[in-house]
């Protein structure tokens, strides 16, 4: 249907209505017979109203009603009929024979039902002798024409979808939505609703309608499929009278060829209706869908939407909340508490329902409620949430214990990564392939074994099978998982193993798959996006890490234990990596906090870590002392496992680097040669130690150190890699060894030698490049210096972010006051910023390296 005009009545017309005007305003006296078929609502008495104004211009008489049987007929009088469905056979008789004798002029309007076999007898005949038109619904382009001829909206065309969209096209609802608005009150911000008042004008085309057909617009209202069978039942009826009923209320224009209500029209029918006839339709048509099997989810966003969800049954709001589970969690949880209200008892799926959405506090509260009071089966699937609950704020004994109780294979599995995490080996054989209790050997369960096994194996066993194993058990659950409830993922943990491996790469990928799975639901997605963090704080990568930590919170929501650490490791991790103390200064009380808040356990060593460095940074490191104690006493109760024991000494060495301890330096530099060779990940952070060590002792190897950083660096630690070299270049007497190790920490750290799209430079071209003056006065490396003093770091800091030491920092300044001819410090730096905004505006767009300090 294309839109072509508007006729002056304000009638928008399609291309093959304008022809039928233009044709009668050229020939008003020519013959005519036309038939017009549409819904009610889509224009036919418009088009013969238009039609009845042409002729009468032309001085034609119009007649509106259909002729008696006996009445004689007048050939110069035009006919016009609306509603022709409802005249009686013998009126129809007499519009068949008009349009036989092919003398008279007629225009006869209807609708596709009811349609006796007179007048599909006279459709028929009009179509054959005479011209046949079907309205139809608007366009988006005709509603925006519509809408164009309105004055007060004609300026607002960001209405017309709206409108389009309210009134799915139906002419006379998008000229009742186009009024209202018209007539509202000038708007501030988007329509969202219509206007009370164009609603209301449904109420008489409602009021008109048969009981029967009001039920059938209150079911449709509900929302989600109805088969002919459910509807029969629902409004007791034959299929073939439901059919009926269904065409009838096609036919009055408010139910869509597709079947479905246009928006306003469903606005109208749930709230015009009366609100008892409405709950009694839709909790009947819950209960017949709950009985049949199908899907009462969309019946019961209906009915909370129009409020009326008090009068759903318990029983179908508990089955809609175990719909919605896997989805949306917190919803869940509100069915599941309005079904309890409703007078079903408390269940542990309720729980279970807040446990997955993050609610802890709830699912604790139920659960323990459930484990006193419940029946057998529900107080086992209770001691699961509170065992989860529990190890996700970091009560891992009493998780433990909880899970063993439950008496689940998957739960004794979940028992044993606990043991594990806490250092206890005492219980840790491998989980039975079976279930005593009847529990299927599910995607769950089996996940569950796997990631024991897994667990296990990064203990006592090769990194590559505790890899192999978590990886897999985190496979398992991707194409099921959104419901899991899992004291912690799979893919957490196999990430995790793969941070202590030096594989970055699979760590990151095991962490996109389970957050595009919805692997553990709202529960475990932070846990997914903190370890996604933490590699890119790793990496060295802290804009992007400080970004995906800031979308770990933006839900509101508050961190639990677990998680609080992480984030605060993370947040004093990137603030070391940007040399920026007063960061660090006021993340440490909120760090210190976060680790007395969560017990120390395997999977928390690396936070722990992490914090070590940074209160070394700070000079407060004896605070942690007593947890570190904690963390290598778990790790000597298993054995003292590389996999895990390896990163922690790691940052021991830079702890105790920044401490100036060099003895304990070297402890944990002999500790991590002494399991060199349990992974390539182990020996290369042991040869990097051996290295920085010597380094730091004023013996730099050239050779040695650039394959040390290289080695970490392609273990995923390349802040780590460009820092052994920077800290090397600024140690060794030798100039050429210097400027080499130089350019590679560049390297290391994603800026490569020479900038972007250049090629490597010559010793003579870089000490040029960073000794000479531009244009304005500055040598690059001045500038460099100048932008971080206006930043506040101070020497030591600048010098740490550019491999160079706070003595030179200082050469610079002071050659930058006296070039610049300065008188002091204040002078310098309201001279510098110009300079530096200068600059900036100069080489706008260009990327700006990233630099890397300890």
């Amino acid at each position: 249907m294309i839109m072509h005009g508007i006729a002056e009545s304000g009638l928008t017309l399609d291309k093959g209505l304008q022809a039928l005007l233009d044709a009668v305003r050229q020939d008003p006296t020519g013959p005519l017979s036309v038939g017009i078929a549409g819904p009610g609502g889509h224009g036919k008495t418009a088009l013969l109203a238009e039609l009845a104004r042409v002729h009468q211009r032309a001085g034609i008489t119009v007649r509106t009603a259909a002729p008696e049987p006996d009445e004689p007929l007048d050939p110069d009088v035009l006919v016009l009929v609306d509603d022709a469905h409802l005249l009686d056979d013998a009126r129809i008789g007499v519009l068949l024979r008009m349009v036989a004798t092919r003398r008279h002029r007629l225009v006869v309007a209807h609708r596709p039902w009811p349609r006796s076999a007179a007048l599909s007898e006279l459709v028929d005949t009009l179509r054959r002798d005479g011209q046949a038109v079907l309205l139809t619904p608007f366009t988006r382009e005709q509603t925006a024409a519509y809408l164009a001829a309105t004055p007060e909206l004609g300026r607002h065309q960001d209405l017309v979808d709206f409108i389009h969209a309210q009134t799915a096209g139906v002419p006379r609802d998008v000229e009742r939505l186009t009024r209202g608005l018209a007539g509202a009150e000038t708007r501030t911000g988007p329509v969202v609703n219509p206007p009370r008042s164009v609603v209301g004008e449904f109420g008489p085309d409602l009021d008109v309608q048969p009981a029967a057909v009001r039920r059938l617009l209150l079911a449709v209202a509900a929302g989600g499929p109805l088969p002919v069978s459910m509807l029969g039942a629902l409004l007791s009826r034959e299929p073939a009278a439901v059919d009926e009923l269904i065409a009838t209320t096609r036919a009055a224009g408010l139910i869509g060829a597709d079947g479905r209500l246009a928006p306003i029209v469903r606005r109208a029918v749930t709230t015009l209706g009366a609100a008892t006839e409405r709950t009694a339709v839709w909790r009947r048509l819950t209960e017949l869908q709950l009985a049949r099997g199908g899907a009462v989810l969309p019946l019961v966003r209906s009915l909370l939407a129009v409020g009326a969800l008090g009068d759903c049954p318990a029983s179908t709001l508990a089955a809609a909340a175990g719909e919605a589970l896997a989805d949306e969690p917190a919803f869940a949880a509100e069915l599941f508490a309005a079904a309890t209200a409703a007078g079903r008892p408390a269940s542990a799926q309720q729980a279970h329902a807040a446990a997955l959405a993050g609610n802890l506090d709830d699912a604790l509260r139920l659960a323990d409620r459930l484990l006193a009071t419940a029946a057998p089966t529900d107080r086992s699937e209770a001691a699961v949430v509170a065992a989860t609950a529990l190890a996700h704020r970091g009560h891992v004994g009493r998780s433990v214990e909880l899970y063993r109780w439950s008496g689940t294979a998957s739960a004794a599995a979940f028992a044993i990564v606990g043991q594990l995490a806490t250092g206890d080996l005492s219980t840790t054989a491998e989980p039975p392939t079976g279930d005593p209790t009847g529990e299927p050997p599910t995607l769950h369960a089996s996940a569950a074994r796997l990631m024991a096994n897994g667990v296990r194996e990064s203990v006592s066993g090769p990194p590559t099978a505790a890899l192999s194993a978590l990886v897999q058990a985190a496979a398992l659950l991707e194409p099921d998982g959104r419901a899991a409830l899992l004291p912690d993922s799979p893919a957490a943990l196999a990430a995790l193993t793969a941070v202590h491996c030096g594989e970055l790469e699979i760590a990151e990928r095991v962490l996109h798959r389970a957050l595009g799975a919805g692997v553990g639901g709202p529960l475990m997605a932070r846990r997914h996006r903190l370890l996604q963090a933490w590699i890119l704080m790793v990496r060295g990568e802290t804009h992007a890490a400080t970004d995906r930590l800031a979308a770990v919170t933006l839900d509101g929501r508050q961190l639990e234990s677990r998680d609080l650490l992480f984030a605060a490791a993370i947040r004093m991790g990137i603030g070391r990596r940007n040399s920026d103390l007063g960061a660090l200064k006021r993340g440490w009380g909120q760090a210190l906090e976060a680790v007395v808040r969560h017990p120390v356990d395997l999977f928390t060593l690396l936070p722990l870590g992490e914090l070590a460095i940074a209160g070394a940074r700070l000079g407060d490191l004896a605070r942690l002392e007593p947890y570190l104690r904690q963390g290598r006493a778990l790790l000597g109760r298993l054995g003292n496992p590389p996999l895990w024991s390896v990163p922690l000494h790691w940052s021991g060495l830079h702890a105790a680097i920044l401490t100036g301890e060099p003895a304990l330096a070297d402890e944990h530099v002999a500790a991590l040669l002494a399991v060199a060779g349990h992974s390539r990940y182990a020996a290369v952070v042991a040869a990097a130690g051996e290295s920085w060590v010597e380094v730091l002792r004023g013996v730099v190897d050239p050779a040695r150190v650039e394959a040390a950083a290289r080695g970490l660096h392609d273990t995923g630690l390349c802040w780590d890699g460009a820092r052994l070299a920077g800290q090397a270049a600024i140690r060794t007497p030798d100039r050429r060894a210097m400027t080499t190790l130089l350019e590679c920490a560049r390297a290391l750290q994603g800026r490569p030698p020479g900038g972007p799209g250049r090629q490597t430079p010559t010793t003579a071209e870089s000490t040029a490049r960073a000794t000479g003056p531009t244009q304005q006065g500055l040598s690059d490396r001045e500038y460099e210096v100048a932008e971080l003093v206006l930043a506040g770091l101070t020497y030591r800091e600048i010098g740490d972010r550019l491999f160079i030491s706070a003595k030179t920092v200082e050469h610079h300044v002071a050659r930058m006051r006296n070039r610049l001819n300065c008188a002091n410090r204040t002078e310098l730096l309201a001279l510098l910023r110009t300079l530096v905004a200068d600059r900036a505006n100069d080489t706008a767009g260009q990327p700006w390296p990233q630099r890397v300090t300890q």
